[in-house]
């Protein structure tokens, strides 16, 4: 007669069979899966904080709140190698926790992954950081043209090449005007031509009113100050946060009621420090364009810094032209005066 183990006559009593690669009870398992994966889980719970939080995250200490913001879309990475982690500890828990960030991701960025283009738009305007050190002006010119914007500002014009992109525009654009680095060219005229003090001690903004069938626009070119990584004073914005004030507050108490804004901001939407701009203008890339619309750097862009805004103007639709010899991309919008 066989003998029996009392502790396996115990468990089928209770309902419960043994695992039979661990030994262990199957329920022992299956509650193993809710207690693995806090680690995970934690991070999971950090990501989302990170996301929901981002506007409290201090810029006291190097510009954290403002460097988080502007990478925030790319803390979604975290929500794929998460949930990988999870599967891989198979912890349910962990799942569970992943899916958080995930939904917020989507809350926060899921819009911008829609194509929100639309067809018409009586006024095409194109921006382009040019790049000082861009090895061929004239290419780049003529890669601009045949994007045929009505208006066509550029920023970041070394002194050296004023005249060749005067050059190169002329036969398109009857008229143009230049501040410092910035300039505009325009198939209607242009008035009231002044540069934009945004305290760099040179010009670095303009702006000008185009003439259009439709009305006249007031038309700002700014190029804001560069802002720096650095190990020790982390992200070294200041001098960009107070150009951005001082840009918005010319804006604000512009006469015309129907007004553009571009350049290159070296800042993203999401950044708080353009909040004094954001807070009157409409991006059109948000409101129509389709996807992130990433600008820089052109060869593996990361984040969108040169943007086009508008006040009083219904943008229609918004995206990135190519590839220039410039380390920007350019940015495009079609709007409805």
């Amino acid at each position: 007669m066989a003998r029996t183990n009392p502790q396996d006559t115990l468990q089928q009593e209770e309902g419960n069979t043994v695992d039979d690669q661990s030994g262990r009870p199957r329920w022992k398992d299956r509650r193993g899966r809710w207690r693995r994966g806090w680690v995970i889980s934690a991070a999971a719970l950090l990501t989302t904080l990170l996301m929901l939080f981002h506007s409290r995250v201090p810029n006291s200490i190097g510009h954290l709140g403002s460097l988080l913001q502007t990478f925030l879309p790319w803390t979604g990475l975290a929500v794929p190698l998460l949930l990988a982690a999870a599967v891989v500890r198979r912890s349910l828990t962990a799942v569970l926790a992943v899916l958080v960030p995930a939904a917020l991701w989507l809350n926060l960025f899921g819009g911008l992954l829609a194509d929100k283009t639309q067809d018409g738009g009586a006024l095409l305007v194109v921006s382009h950081n040019v790049d000082a050190e861009n090895p061929d002006p004239t290419g780049t010119a003529q890669d601009l043209i045949s994007s045929r914007p009505d208006v066509l500002a550029l920023q970041e014009i070394p002194h050296g090449q004023r005249d060749t992109y005067a050059a190169a525009l002329a036969d398109t654009y009857p008229h143009h005007a230049m501040e410092g680095t910035v300039g505009v060219w325009s198939r209607y005229p242009l008035s009231h031509t002044r540069p934009v003090d945004i305290g760099m001690g040179w010009p670095r903004a303009m702006r000008s009113t185009v003439r259009t069938p439709d009305g006249d626009i007031a038309v700002y070119v700014a190029h804001l100050p560069s802002v720096r990584l650095q190990f020790r004073a982390g992200f070294t914005a200041g001098q960009r946060d107070d150009a951005a004030d001082r840009l918005a507050h010319s804006i604000v108490g512009d006469p015309v009621e129907k007004v553009v804004l571009l350049g290159d901001l070296n800042g993203t939407m999401n950044d708080r420090a353009l909040a004094p701009l954001t807070s009157h203008m409409r991006s059109t890339q948000g409101a129509t364009g389709a996807g992130f619309g990433f600008t820089f750097p052109a060869r593996f862009p990361v984040t969108r810094i040169d943007q086009i805004l508008v006040r009083g103007i219904e943008p229609v639709s918004s995206w990135t032209l190519p590839a220039t010899t410039s380390d920007h991309l350019p940015v495009a919008a079609r709007i409805e005066p």
